[in-house]
């Protein structure tokens, strides 16, 4: 993760010898403020490159960088199991027959077991936290629309640790002190206001804690406060787009430059729909409350796949059927074990969330772990006359298309016995213009599922918009 601090006057002037050193220099570990640290991923990388023109060297340099963390990553693990096994009766349970020094490196973690979000609901409320309820901060937790909700605890530490998470992350997409960062995630129970209402303070720039709704007060106050930054979810952002267009709004006249978008998948075509109604550079976060909340990862400023925080968890990507670990640069479900966190950690948590991990340096000079952007969840996945169809393949298809609105929803649904898939988008276009671009959809949606869809063009406005996240799939085949 790319991170800020000055350099020692000894160091500046051998990183001088390497301009690329030079600039990745000021992305380093923000803990030591005078200078590079023997510890850091970031720090060694930049070291390597300042310090060695050979390829070679900077791949030893690379290796042993990662091999150090690592090694530091086992030792959390090791911990958070002990604390596990002597705090937690669910995981003692899990773990009687797995001792602490059966985990000698982070590969050992196949042999833990995996948590699921049943898990924390078959344990409510206070089931799997690690720390008495009085060394409690705080507590959050889902809705629980289809059941209980899941429940989160933080302790004072917990809360510090992921602010400054956040306060980084922030910061490698290139905001400073200076900005003025307007919050329009959720507050309350829902993890995302408050996750980055302290992440922005730790930074030290302005946060506009808006929450979610109100579309009307969003607009102006964007306008009266010089909003520079925008974080929500990116259907959120295209809804304020187009409310502001209604309004006249130029939001290329406006200061806002960067926005950060995350709580919900999204394409590289919405990024550029987004991108293009505000003239800002858009970066994806990801998290989820089961873990933390936002801030598990984060692009940089090269956008080359988020960040993940590797002092914090430790990330895995496995076969969503059969549980089997995967390697990198295969797609399949994210796992995550929290190392650092003290009320509520967690093992091999099952996101359910589907994306590839990357090693190897990014251009910013970090070596940590990179995951793509979520392509959509397991649980989401439809299975259409046999075939297996993401969401978010639709919505690639249907944003490629310059005609059409970036706001549709998807049906599935049986006649007699067989699937049917309905794809609805908004359009401005007249009668005949209209029915090419729905043979054109149609055909571009077959190309790249393989499913023979009904496609509806409806006029702007006739879909309902989302204040949070947006639900665009209606699967009516288990419907009463």
């Amino acid at each position: 993760m790319k991170m800020n601090h000055g350099k020692k006057t000894s160091n500046r002037s051998k990183l001088s010898a390497n301009s690329a050193a030079e600039e990745n220099a000021s992305i380093c570990c923000q803990k030591y403020k005078n200078g590079l640290c023997d510890n850091c991923l970031s720090c060694m990388a930049i070291r390597s490159v300042a310090l060695s023109g050979s390829t070679e060297c900077i791949k030893k340099e690379n290796d042993r960088a990662r091999e150090e963390l690592e090694k530091k990553q086992a030792e959390k693990l090791r911990e958070t199991v002990a604390l596990l096994k002597s705090k937690v009766p669910y995981y003692s349970r899990l773990l009687k027959d797995i001792e602490v020094d059966d985990i000698q490196s982070i590969r050992d973690i196949e042999k833990l077991p995996f948590t699921t979000k049943e898990d924390l609901r078959c344990n409510y409320p206070f089931g799997l936290f690690a720390v008495p309820k009085e060394k409690l901060a705080r507590i959050h937790a889902s809705s629980g629309t289809t059941g209980k909700p899941t429940v989160v605890g933080y302790t004072s530490g917990d809360i510090g640790r992921w602010a400054e998470m956040i306060a980084q992350e922030l910061e490698a997409v290139g905001v400073t002190k200076e900005d003025t960062v307007q919050v329009a995630y959720g507050y309350g129970l829902f993890t995302g206001g408050l996750g980055f209402h302290y992440g922005v303070e730790k930074l030290g720039a302005t946060v506009v804690p808006m929450s979610t709704g109100n579309t009307a007060k969003q607009l102006q106050l964007m306008q009266d406060f010089g909003t520079t930054v925008l974080a929500c979810t990116p259907s959120y952002a295209l809804h304020l787009a187009e409310a502001g267009k209604d309004q006249g709004i130029d939001f290329h006249k406006l200061p806002i430059r960067i926005g950060i978008f995350g709580a919900e998948p999204w394409t590289e075509e919405m990024r550029q729909e987004i991108e293009k109604a505000y003239g800002i550079k858009a970066y994806d976060i990801y998290g989820l409350s089961e873990i933390i909340g936002p801030g598990v990862g984060c692009e940089c400023s090269q956008r080359q796949g988020l960040h993940i925080n590797e002092d914090h968890y430790i990330a895995e990507i496995i076969d969503p059927e059969t549980g089997a670990a995967l390697d990198y640069g295969q797609s399949g479900e994210l796992v995550l074990t929290s190392i650092a966190k003290e009320a509520m950690p967690l093992l091999r948590y099952r996101t359910k969330d589907i994306t590839t991990l990357y090693r190897g340096r990014c251009s910013c000079g970090s070596l940590n772990v990179r995951m793509d952007r979520v392509t959509g969840r397991s649980d989401d996945m439809l299975i259409i006359k046999g075939v297996n169809v993401f969401p978010s393949q639709i919505e690639s298809v249907i944003m490629s298309m310059p005609k059409l609105l970036p706001h549709y929803n998807i049906v599935v649904s049986k006649k007699g016995k067989l699937d049917e898939l309905l794809v609805q988008v908004e359009a401005e276009l007249s009668c005949d213009d209209g029915a090419i671009a729905a043979d054109k959809l149609r055909r571009n949606i077959m190309s790249i599922t393989g499913i023979a869809a009904e496609v509806r063009l409806l006029p702007p406005k006739t879909l309902p918009r989302s204040q949070g996240k947006i639900s665009r799939v209606a699967d009516l085949r288990q419907a009463p």
